[in-house]
């Protein structure tokens, strides 16, 4: 009789260790989705999601664990992003994550879904927040582009190239951030005493009628905008650079990694990191009002010397010293 009590019991206490697991599976909250929209392409971004990985991670969530990133990429056509916007805020995620071009549109659309910004423009003018400490609202993010950004890049491009006086800029006006990026250029140009010319190009027909263009008129320099579509065709754009010997500088370390001569630009890399810190934090409770917008505390130096050699140019000490990296 004790043996069949003890089998019963032993049945029991087996019967509800089996059931435990169940039970506490049903009381855990569902795995948060967050949405990620980006103008460009999967390819581009591949160091920059590892950042945004690395910073979920550091507050305790990880894809395909806790956590479920919808990701929704324009494929460089700015056109397509306020569908695929409508779509994030319709599936409901928690937090969505995008640029600035896309923040503007998401913000447009929803005042509850969390939205957390990388920007390259100034967050205030354009719109996105109230200001840098009391965001305000449902936005929040990351921003890496100053005035005194432009000011820097035109510097050390000029010490690189300390003759230069005539500088070509070539920019996408259909991107939110041109406008305001242009004026910060033509300050700093007119303070170094350079004469700046604009070109626009919305298309890869238009890059190839503005080098043409840059052909006839033969600047001294070049400053290359920000944009999706610029950074996508990155490869062009080194391309005819060194096709027609124009010392030129860009925003991102894409661009020298593709055959461009230098960039200078707050790191993208540790950019989304932060911007995943903070789409952890919301997933954890806390309000994107609360979260003042961060401004990007690394800069990076890239220099190609091979691009610089075929250029015939000679990178200064001075320069050497201060990057960050160097492409041989």
């Amino acid at each position: 009789m004790r043996d069949l009590n003890r089998r019963g019991v032993i049945g029991l206490v087996g019967g509800a260790a089996a059931a435990w697991p169940l039970a506490v599976r049903a009381q855990q909250r569902p795995v948060p989705v967050i949405g990620f929209l980006h103008p460009s392409s999967p390819d581009t971004l591949a160091d920059r999601m590892r950042g945004f990985r690395q910073g979920l991670k550091e507050v305790g969530f990880a894809e395909g664990d806790n956590v479920t990133i919808e990701y929704r990429w324009a494929e460089n056509r700015t056109e397509r992003l306020p569908a695929l916007v409508d779509e994030l805020v319709h599936r409901r995620v928690a937090v969505l994550a995008t640029p600035s071009s896309g923040a503007i549109l998401a913000k447009a659309a929803t005042t509850t879904i969390p939205i957390v910004f990388v920007s390259n423009q100034d967050p205030v003018r354009v719109g996105l927040v109230a200001s840098f400490a009391r965001p305000g609202g449902n936005v929040t993010g990351v921003s890496f582009v100053s005035a005194e950004l432009s000011a820097k890049r035109l510097e050390l491009l000029r010490t690189l190239v300390p003759g230069a006086a005539r500088l070509a800029v070539l920019v996408n006006p259909v991107d939110s951030a041109a406008e305001n990026m242009l004026k910060d250029v033509a300050a700093a140009a007119h303070a170094l005493g350079m004469q700046v010319q604009v070109f626009n190009a919305s298309t890869k027909g238009d890059i190839d009628a503005a080098f043409a263009a840059m052909g006839r008129e033969r600047p001294d320099a070049l400053f290359v905008g920000l944009g999706s579509l610029l950074t996508g065709r990155r490869h062009q754009l080194a391309h005819w650079a060194i096709r027609l010997a124009i010392p030129t500088t860009f925003g991102e370390r894409q661009y020298a990694e593709a055959g461009g001569l230098m960039s200078y630009g707050g790191s993208l890399v540790d950019a989304y990191r932060q911007a995943g810190v903070y789409t952890g934090r919301i997933l954890n409770g806390t309000k994107p009002a609360d979260l003042p917008v961060l401004q990007a505390s690394k800069f990076e130096l890239i220099i190609n010397a091979q691009t610089a050699h075929m250029l015939g140019l000679t990178v200064p000490d001075k320069l050497l010293s201060v990057a960050h990296e160097v492409i041989e």
